[in-house]
């Protein structure tokens, strides 16, 4: 299928690594333009350059995404080097578990503030696109209460919220706001490779839950969101899609 994707212009938040960094090279497979960002610089020149290796435009930058003003600056530099922004993917999480104050304002200024800073920086670029798309990515501990409840779960169900919100009220506008849920996704320098040598016990529970017998990879996460974000999924819009390999039991209607 021709996801209808060359020559369009996306950002990812968070590109340098894990699931971000496949998204980011899902898309520039797919012939577009892509920008990165995250906190470390070195990562994001080795993302970048595999990007243009690919052989699209691709630019970089090392930020906090907890700096506001920093972020918009990326997002119009981003806009602004392409010639406009077709696509926007906030993609970090602050991985906020713990229980005191200090997670809870991590998870809504990375996680939540963040993704709203994003969207709200590209609105005129996505304004002026013919095929204007937003891709949250979002978690299943936003569907149920998991080992994250608390400041990451519930951050990540208002994440979803504001996607379809996003998709109502932009509908007119002819831009599309979708939302992913991934599963437990497991990569090299990941939190799940993190836990596996930490907290063993932990992770062969969480290896247990699901009934594929493993994690997601972050190329299988990437493919939905690249399809979400893409002219071929042009009527849908609103939805949340859960790429967990059946990982809750939940009913989504």
């Amino acid at each position: 299928m021709d996801l209808g994707l060359s020559g369009k212009r996306a950002l990812v938040t968070g590109g340098s690594k894990g699931i971000g960094r496949a998204i980011a090279e899902t898309l520039a497979r797919e012939g577009a333009a892509v920008a990165i960002c995250a906190r470390h610089a070195e990562e994001v020149t080795a993302g970048v350059a595999a990007l243009q290796a690919l052989g699209v435009p691709a630019m970089g930058r090392a930020l906090d995404v907890a700096d506001g003003p920093a972020l918009a600056a990326f997002v119009a530099a981003a806009g602004e080097a392409f010639g406009g922004l077709d696509i926007v993917v906030p993609n970090v999480s602050a991985l906020a578990i713990g229980a005191d104050e200090a997670a809870w304002r991590a998870g809504f200024e990375v996680d939540m503030l963040h993704t709203v800073r994003v969207v709200d920086a590209a609105m005129p670029w996505l304004e002026k696109s013919t095929a204007g798309s937003i891709v949250i990515i979002s978690s299943v501990s936003g569907r149920e209460i998991d080992f994250a409840a608390g400041p990451y779960g519930a951050f990540k169900a208002a994440l979803i919220h504001y996607a379809q919100g996003l998709a109502f009220n932009l509908a007119g506008k002819g831009i599309r706001a979708n939302s992913v849920s991934p599963g437990n996704t497991y990569f090299k320098g990941g939190v799940w490779e993190q836990i596996e040598h930490g907290n063993p016990e932990l992770f062969a529970r969480a290896l247990a839950l699901n009934p594929t017998g493993r994690m997601a990879r972050p190329e299988e996460i990437a493919n939905a969101a690249v399809f979400l974000a893409s002219p071929a999924a042009s009527f849908i819009t609103g939805t949340n899609l859960v790429v967990d390999g059946a990982l809750t039991r939940g009913v989504q209607y």
